[in-house]
C-alpha cells in the first residue's frame, strides 16, 4: 500500500521560502510520477507542480512558474518543492500526489496534507 506523508509547512513573511517534502512507502517509488497540489480555503484543489518517474520533465502551473522547483531523490523516496517569494497568495494546504502515470488531480495516492501560509 502506498502512503505519503508531506512536511516543511509553515508560518512565513512573504518574499520568503519553504521546502515541502513528500515521504512516499510502498511500492517502487522510481515507478511513480509525482506532483505537488494545494487547496486554499473556499477554494478547488488546483495543480501546482509535476515531475515525470525518473525526474527528466518538470511541469508547472504558470502561477508559480520561476518560483517553485519540484526535485525528487529517488533514493530517499522523497519528492520535494522548494518554494521561494513566496506570496499571500500561497497560502493554501500542499498536498503530494502519486500516480503511475502522471500525477494530476485524479492521481492515485494522497497524502494528508501541510499547512502553508504566508504573511504580507
Amino acid at each position: 500500500q502506498v502512503q505519503l506523508v508531506e512536511s516543511g509547512g509553515g508560518l512565513v513573511q512573504a518574499g520568503g521560502s519553504l521546502r515541502l517534502s513528500c515521504a512516499y512507502s510502498g511500492h517502487t517509488f522510481s515507478s511513480y510520477a509525482m506532483g505537488w497540489f494545494r487547496q486554499a480555503p473556499g477554494k478547488e484543489r488546483e495543480f501546482v507542480a509535476d515531475i515525470s518517474w525518473g525526474g527528466g520533465r518538470t511541469y508547472y502551473a504558470d502561477s508559480v512558474k520561476g518560483r517553485f522547483t519540484i526535485s525528487r531523490d529517488n533514493a530517499k523516496n522523497t519528492v520535494y518543492l522548494q518554494m521561494n517569494s513566496l506570496k499571500p497568495e500561497d497560502t493554501a494546504v500542499y498536498y503530494c500526489a502519486a500516480d503511475s502515470r502522471r500525477a494530476t488531480l485524479s492521481a492515485a495516492y494522497w497524502g494528508q496534507g501541510t499547512q502553508v501560509t504566508v504573511s504580507s
